[in-house]
């Protein structure tokens, strides 16, 4: 089964993805927390009592759920300061109802940049650091389209004055992302692999 890949230097990362119990516990907690936060932003709402309970069990949760993903998806949050970014890494099969659904996206999401993969090839960068709704935070997405796969990464930052100063971080990090594949010796014999370049 295909699964994701990527080099995050831990010194700037911590993964989310497979930090079970105590490990990482912390950074789980304050990147369910922003995320909580900046999702109840967005529907105008203002922080309920228990959410702070509802992140610490969501914390706990989080790298089961992701174990079952099985490595289609991969998180990590900022070293230095958790609560600022979070980087999340799908690997989703490019069905015809994902296809439309991304074709029918938002006009402002047409605004991409062609963003270069060792990997994958050339796929699309959005970056939107000021979003024209305040309640929304500066985010960007990274897509690359294997044909039978779409790879998105998605980056969520809390403060619209340091996205600058972080994206570069995140672009390092979508620039080593990679499918590979469990493949046993004699399985793939006829298929033929060739370079995106």
């Amino acid at each position: 089964m295909p699964r994701l890949q990527a080099d995050a230097p831990t010194d700037l990362w911590v993964p989310v993805t497979g930090s079970l119990g105590w490990r990482g516990r912390r950074h789980r907690k304050a990147a369910i927390r922003m995320l909580l936060t900046q999702a109840n932003r967005a529907v105008g709402s203002t922080e309920r009592p228990g959410s702070g309970l509802f992140a610490w069990v969501a914390s706990q949760a989080a790298p089961l759920l992701m174990r079952r993903a099985a490595g289609r998806v991969l998180v990590w949050v900022w070293r230095s300061d958790p609560d600022l970014l979070v980087v999340m890494a799908q690997l989703q099969e490019a069905t015809a109802q994902l296809r439309a659904a991304r074709a029918m996206m938002p006009m402002e999401y047409d605004d991409t940049e062609a963003f270069r993969n060792a990997h994958l090839g050339v796929g699309e960068k959005l970056a939107m650091p000021l979003p024209s709704d305040a309640r929304t935070p500066p985010f960007a997405t990274y897509t690359w389209d294997t044909g039978a796969h779409f790879v998105t990464i998605t980056a969520v930052c809390a403060d619209r004055e340091r996205f600058g100063t972080v994206i570069g971080a995140v672009d390092d990090v979508a620039r080593t992302i990679r499918v590979v594949d469990d493949l046993r010796v004699g399985e793939a014999a006829t298929v033929l692999r060739l370079d995106p370049a």
